[in-house]
């Protein structure tokens, strides 16, 4: 087969058997699915580490909009970003916590600084960022 190299890993054998079920269930064979998890790596890689380029994306979080300043001080965070920010998605998931889908696209930069701020204010309880290069 010309175009593709092989190779051997060593993993552990649960982690094996599990990740041939969920391949399985995707309708995915094992290559196709450890090449989309290599190029995934590299992406989110790339991403960590590079200083300039541009991506897109999203920020994913969960907060308690009953922290104490929580939902004022987001909406400032948010509107210091709108040159970056391309549209939100808030959902009540019950009482007291909300998640928020913020979709980006913007210099690495930029959408780090974002993503700490984020990270950074009172009642975040867990943050998602992924981004794609472009």
């Amino acid at each position: 087969m010309s175009g593709v190299a092989r190779f051997s890993v060593s993993v552990d054998p649960e982690l094996l058997s599990e990740f041939d079920k969920v391949t399985s269930g995707a309708g995915m064979n094992r290559s196709s699915a450890v090449e989309a998890a290599m190029r995934g790596f590299l992406a989110e890689q790339k991403w960590s580490n590079a200083e300039e380029g541009t991506v897109a994306g999203a920020l994913t979080m969960v907060y308690d909009h009953h922290s104490h300043g929580m939902v004022d001080g987001l909406l400032d965070v948010q509107h210091d970003f709108t040159d970056v920010i391309s549209s939100t998605t808030h959902v009540h998931l019950d009482h007291r916590n909300c998640l928020e889908i913020i979709a980006v696209r913007g210099g690495v930069s930029r959408l780090r600084e974002l993503k700490d701020r984020i990270e950074a204010s009172k009642g975040i309880k867990q943050t998602k960022f992924s981004l794609l290069n472009l």
